[in-house]
């Protein structure tokens, strides 16, 4: 099975902007999608943004019009560019993979990396 590694989170004021990494072990065209979540203590883990191996994007509404997924399918890496970032973004971030359509998401998770904004 592919292996996905997160990176790029850490502190940021409110305001500001990070860009997190997916890097696969193995190629990402495979893959009929892949997203990144979030998850804060106490809650269940959500869908941010997913983008489909066409360049099909979805974007939660909380972050419609601040965040942009991407794809480098020649370094079958995936990136989440967040801007305009609030307090309320601050979660621990994952990324991951479906296969095809009609399948959920692969049931194993990365560690993430923790996203926090706060002044």
């Amino acid at each position: 099975q592919v292996q996905l590694v997160e990176s790029g989170g850490g502190l940021v004021q409110p305001g500001g902007s990070l860009r997190l990494s997916c890097a696969a072990s193995g190629s990402i065209l495979s893959f009929y999608a892949m997203g990144w979540f979030r998850q804060v203590p106490g809650k269940e883990r959500e869908l941010v943004a997913r983008i489909t191996n066409s360049g099909s994007t979805f974007y939660v509404s909380s972050v419609k019009g601040r965040f942009t997924i991407s794809r480098d399918n020649v370094k079958n890496t995936v990136y989440l560019q967040m801007n305009s970032l609030k307090p309320e973004d601050t979660a621990v971030y994952y990324c991951n993979a479906k296969q095809f359509p009609n399948t959920d998401y692969f049931p194993s998770w990365g560690q993430g990396t923790q996203v926090t904004v706060s002044s």
